[in-house]
């Protein structure tokens, strides 16, 4: 005995497949913002994993590069949050957890940063969500039409 009605479930999931993406995108928002609010308040557990390399060639101290990434972190994890400029912020974050997996190397953390990389680069691939805000306006065209109408006076 089906205790549930295909139809209805089918149409129930059909329904949610639309906050999909939505879904993934404030699911990497909260990871983001995770890790740059704990850069923030655990600065010198974060340092060890600043390359030495890295501290020698800017010349910044490895406390200031954790913040720096921390900032990063934080305004573009309230990017995505928001849904500003859902491609640039998402493809942005992409790149910078796919150098941060290239710094750390492979290992428990390398593989999950590739594993948010790759979810990061699907928001990106997604673009703008029903939730995004911006989705309606990136939609609206505007017909300008290629020439001036031409008037035709009757005297």
């Amino acid at each position: 005995m089906v205790w549930y009605n295909k139809r209805t479930m089918n149409n129930i999931f059909k329904k949610l497949e639309r906050y999909a993406p939505c879904v993934l995108r404030y699911t990497m928002s909260a990871v983001i913002l995770w890790f740059g609010f704990q850069q923030f308040l655990h600065t010198d557990a974060w340092t060890a994993y600043v390359p030495d390399s890295v501290v020698a060639m800017t010349g910044v101290s490895a406390v200031v590069l954790v913040y720096v990434n921390a900032v990063f972190e934080v305004v573009f994890g309230f990017l995505l949050v928001f849904g500003w400029q859902t491609r640039i912020v998402s493809l942005l974050l992409a790149l910078h957890l796919l150098d941060i997996m290239y710094v750390v190397g492979y290992g428990e953390i390398g593989v999950r940063d590739f594993g948010l990389a790759m979810a990061t680069l699907v928001v990106f691939m997604n673009g703008p969500d029903v939730l995004s805000g911006r989705k309606e306006l990136e939609n609206k065209t505007v017909d300008i039409p290629k020439q001036a109408p031409k008037v035709i006076i009757n005297s």
